[in-house]
């Protein structure tokens, strides 16, 4: 049914490598295009986010189209938030249940992974080749390579290419195509914690490292080798920020004041600093994502900012969901795409907005009391009722089956409740007399 439909994929990153992996499985001969060179055989990752979290929706999909084995050597389970106060106190928040954790992954790894995946299922990657125009009409890709234009024409193109999307943008220029981006004042530069001397962890492995600092944080992910990466999420602008921290003593100053514990773990601190650049953080949403026969998919079609960790896994639920419903519509790829955009909207525009809320929980309240006990308040009310009450954070990273737009309606009502019973008076000393019953009751009722 599908071995005479020829579809190209713009893009060759994490979700155009994934799809690739999927299209090729049900018999499409498919040809990715990726502007960059291919990253297996240079380090391209320069200043972008090179280390993910990998969670349950992201998974699934890779589950479904069997990497398994693969994922298990390059990611390193985090249990929870390690919280470092700036007096060097640590606190450690478990991000749910005994058994849940996220992964911390390389983009390179995994997507080399992705990519040698569906290149042994017969897909064809066309690296520095990059989309310079889309007729949608015709389905016809005009690309460059090396100085010199080339056409060609599909049976259907699906644009993966990242928030800078060349596919949309020549969807920008079609009639009521709705199309928004939205610049956060903060920015994000990446640094390093080496291994120490033996290749040990210089800091507790199975966790994600959060300095929240109010206005700005700084957060590590473990790496295979023994190494943390770092991100600084900071403001561009102000009177402390990027632009604040113009001299090689400002910058030291600033982290011993600030991360005093990370700093003496960074011999490389200024030369990260220096050479590495600010990046800048957009939510981007468009609709409709189809036309004709091109689909935009990913962060092509709904970028958004990394603070709840589920861009790339947002993304891999994508592709698992058309691959469903090419399966539904037995392979008709107009219907599939139709119906994939008009269901899945509304849980982008959910994740995207719990992901800017996440920001502010992250930097300013995970080391708050009043948070901390509301948390420890939901935790009991998930031990007590686990299918009744589900908190938030769990229900969109550890529950595929929630969709993100139904964890967002389910979370505002459970913050609803939680800001009736910690406005109690006393409730610090009183919360665990809590009728817990009557809690998940409201929750139900309402």
């Amino acid at each position: 049914m599908t071995e005479n439909k020829h579809i190209a994929i713009a893009g060759g990153g994490l979700v155009g490598s994934l799809l690739a992996v999927y299209l090729s499985k049900r018999g499409y001969r498919v040809d990715i295009f990726e502007r960059r060179s291919d990253m297996r055989q240079e380090n391209i990752d320069g200043g972008r986010s090179i280390n993910l979290a990998l969670s349950n929706r992201g998974l699934i999909a890779l589950n479904e189209v069997g990497i398994t084995e693969g994922i298990e050597r390059i990611a390193i389970p985090m249990h929870g938030r390690m919280i470092h106060a700036l007096d060097k106190t640590l606190t450690f928040q478990p991000y749910g249940r005994n058994g849940q954790f996220i992964n911390s992954i390389s983009r390179s790894s995994l997507n080399s992974l992705l990519i040698n995946t569906a290149e042994k299922l017969g897909a064809k990657f066309h690296f520095d080749h990059r989309i310079i125009q889309v007729d949608l009409h015709h389905s016809t890709l005009i690309y460059e390579v090396k100085g010199k234009e080339f056409r060609k024409t599909y049976d259907a193109i699906a644009g993966a290419d990242g928030a800078f999307s060349a596919i949309r943008l020549a969807m920008q220029f079609t009639d009521r195509f709705d199309f928004s981006q939205d610049y956060i004042e903060h920015g994000y530069k990446e640094l390093e914690i080496p291994p120490g001397k033996s290749g040990e962890f210089m800091m507790e492995t199975n966790a994600l490292h959060i300095w929240p600092r109010e206005s700005f944080m700084l957060i590590a992910l473990p790496n295979p080798g023994g190494s943390f990466t770092c991100t600084l999420f900071f403001p561009f602008e102000g009177k402390t920020s990027f632009s604040s921290l113009k001299s090689d003593e400002s910058i030291i100053n600033f982290f011993k004041e600030y991360f005093p514990d990370a700093c003496v773990l960074m011999p490389q601190l200024l030369a990260d600093f220096n050479t590495n650049p600010a990046a800048s953080l957009v939510t981007m949403k468009s609709y409709p994502w189809v036309r004709n026969r091109t689909l935009i998919i990913g962060d092509a079609a709904h970028a958004i900012v990394p603070f709840y960790g589920q861009g790339m896994n947002a993304g891999f639920e994508d592709c698992r969901i058309l691959n469903m419903l090419l399966n539904q519509y037995d392979d008709n790829w107009e219907k599939a795409i139709t119906t994939f955009q008009s269901q899945r909207k509304a849980d982008t525009d959910a994740i995207a907005e719990l992901a800017l809320d996440n920001f502010v929980e992250m930097r300013d309240l995970v080391a708050d009391k009043d948070f901390l006990l509301r948390k420890k308040i939901e935790a009991r009310l998930s031990m007590l009722y686990p299918e009744r009450w589900i908190p938030l954070y769990s229900m969109v990273t550890f529950h595929h089956d929630i969709r993100y737009s139904e964890a967002q309606r389910i979370g505002a009502k459970q913050k609803q409740i939680m800001d009736d019973v910690m406005a109690r008076p006393g409730i610090e000393s009183t919360w665990e007399h809590l009728d817990f019953e009557q809690l998940v009751q409201k929750l139900q009722a309402t």
